[in-house]
C-alpha cells in the first residue's frame, strides 16, 4: 500500500480518538458538569449530527480547493475544536466544541476515501479505504483506552489536550506525505449534486444509517453496561475497550479484503452477523468473561461493515464520488446519533440494558433488509442488461 495511506490513517486515528473517547469519559463528564448519563450521551449525538451537517456543507463549498490543502485545513479545524473542548467549563461549551471538531470528520473521511481509492488499482480500492479506516480502529485499541486512562488520572480535559496534539502530528504527516490530487479527479459541483437523484445511492446511504446505527445504540452506553451489568471495574472497562478495538481492527481488514472479492455478499453477511451478535450480547453482558468475549466478536462484525458500506456508495456514485462519500460518513454518524438517542430512550424508559442490546439488533436488521433490497436491484439491473444485449 502507498505510504500516503498511512498519513491518512494517522489523521483517522486522531479523529477517531476524539469521537470515541467520550464514551470512556462519560461518567466523569456527567459528574463534573452536573448532568445525567443520558444527557452526557447527547455529546455523542451532537458530534454525530455535526458530522451529518458539516459533511455536505464543507464538501460542496470547498470543491475548488486542492484535496491536499483541504485535508490539512480540515485537520486545523479539528485541532481548534479539541482545544475548545479542553477549555470547556460548561456542558453547553463542551457541546459547541464537539460540534466544531465534528465538522472535520465527514469531509475528511469522505474526501480521504476518494483520495485513498485513487492511489491504488481498482481491484484494491476497498482495501485502501480499509487501511485509512484502520486509523479509526486503532483509535479504539490505543487512543480510547489511553485517553480514558488519561482522563481518569488527570481529568477529562487533559484527554482533549492530548487529542489536539495528535491532530497536530497528523496534519504534519498529511502535509509531508499525501500527493496533490488532479482536478479531474474531483468532479463538478453539478455532477456531485446530481448523484443524490440516484435511488441506488439513497438506498446505500440509508443502509449505512441503519446498519451502523445498531452499533452505536449499544456502544454509546458500553461503559455503564460493563460496570453495572457485567460488574467490571473502571480499569477493567478500559481493558474491555481494548479487546473491542482489536475486534474492530480485524473486522476492518477482513471487510476490506472480502469486499474487494464480493461486495454485496460481504455486506449482507456482516450485517446479518452484526444483528445476531447484538442479540446474543443481551444474554452474555451479565458475565465478565462472556461479555468481553462477545465484545470482541461484536467489534469484528461492527467494522467489517465499514469498507463495504463506503465502497457501495462510491460504486453507485460513479464519477462524482466526493459528495456521496462525505454524505456516507454523515450517514454513519446519523446512525450514531440516532442510535445514541434511541438507546437513551430505552434506558430512561426503565427497560434495562438487555433491551438496549435487542434494540440495537433490530436496527441492524433494518440495515440488512436495505442491503438485500439494494442487492436485488443490482440483480434486476444486470438481468435487464442481459435481455437488452440479447435483443440486439
Amino acid at each position: 500500500m502507498p505510504l500516503p495511506l498511512f498519513a491518512l490513517a494517522a489523521a483517522a486515528f486522531a479523529i477517531g480518538t476524539t469521537e470515541f473517547v467520550i464514551m470512556g469519559l462519560l461518567p466523569d463528564v456527567a459528574t463534573d458538569l452536573g448532568v445525567s448519563i443520558p444527557m452526557a450521551g447527547l455529546l455523542i449525538s451532537g458530534y454525530a449530527l455535526g458530522v451529518v451537517v458539516g459533511a455536505p456543507i464543507l464538501t460542496l463549498t470547498t470543491g475548488k480547493l486542492p484535496r491536499k490543502v483541504l485535508l490539512i485545513s480540515l485537520m486545523g479545524l479539528f485541532i481548534v475544536g479539541n482545544v475548545l473542548a479542553a477549555l470547556s467549563t460548561s456542558y453547553t461549551l463542551l457541546m459547541v466544541a464537539r460540534i466544531v471538531a465534528s465538522f472535520t470528520h465527514g469531509s475528511f473521511f469522505g474526501i480521504g476515501s476518494v483520495v485513498a481509492a485513487s492511489l491504488v488499482p481498482a481491484e484494491r480500492r476497498a482495501s485502501a479505504i480499509a487501511l485509512m479506516f484502520t486509523g479509526l480502529t486503532l483509535a479504539n485499541i490505543l487512543g480510547v483506552p489511553l485517553g480514558t486512562l488519561i482522563g481518569q488520572h488527570f481529568g477529562w480535559r487533559a484527554t482533549f489536550w492530548a487529542v489536539a496534539g495528535l491532530g497536530l502530528a497528523a496534519a504534519a504527516a498529511v502535509a509531508a506525505l499525501v500527493p496533490p490530487v488532479a482536478a479531474s479527479e474531483q468532479g463538478s459541483l453539478a455532477a456531485e449534486i446530481a448523484v443524490l437523484k440516484r435511488p441506488a445511492v439513497l438506498v446505500a446511504l440509508a443502509t449505512t444509517v441503519l446498519g451502523f446505527g445498531g452499533v452505536f445504540l449499544v456502544f454509546t452506553y458500553i461503559t455503564p453496561i460493563l460496570e453495572h451489568a457485567a460488574g467490571l471495574s473502571p480499569t477493567a472497562v478500559t481493558s474491555a475497550l481494548l479487546v473491542f478495538g482489536l475486534g474492530l481492527t480485524l473486522g476492518n481488514v477482513l471487510g476490506g479484503k472480502l469486499a474487494d472479492r464480493a461486495l454485496m455478499p460481504t455486506l449482507v453477511g456482516v450485517l446479518a452477523s452484526l444483528g445476531l451478535v447484538l442479540a446474543v450480547f443481551s444474554v452474555t453482558m451479565h458475565n465478565a468473561v462472556t461479555s468481553i468475549a462477545t465484545l470482541f466478536v461484536w467489534g469484528v462484525a461492527a467494522f467489517a461493515t465499514v469498507p463495504p458500506l463506503q465502497m457501495r456508495v462510491l460504486e453507485k456514485a460513479g464519477d462524482a464520488p466526493n459528495l456521496a462519500a462525505s454524505l456516507n460518513i454523515g450517514a454513519f454518524n446519523l446512525g450514531n446519533a440516532g442510535g445514541a438517542f434511541l438507546g437513551g430512550l430505552v434506558i430512561d424508559g426503565g427497560y434495562g440494558y438487555e433491551a438496549v442490546a435487542f434494540a440495537g439488533a433490530a436496527v441492524a436488521g433494518g440495515g440488512l433488509l436495505l442491503a438485500l433490497l439494494g442487492w436485488a436491484q443490482d440483480r434486476r439491473a444486470a438481468a435487464s442488461l442481459k435481455v437488452a444485449a440479447a435483443s440486439c
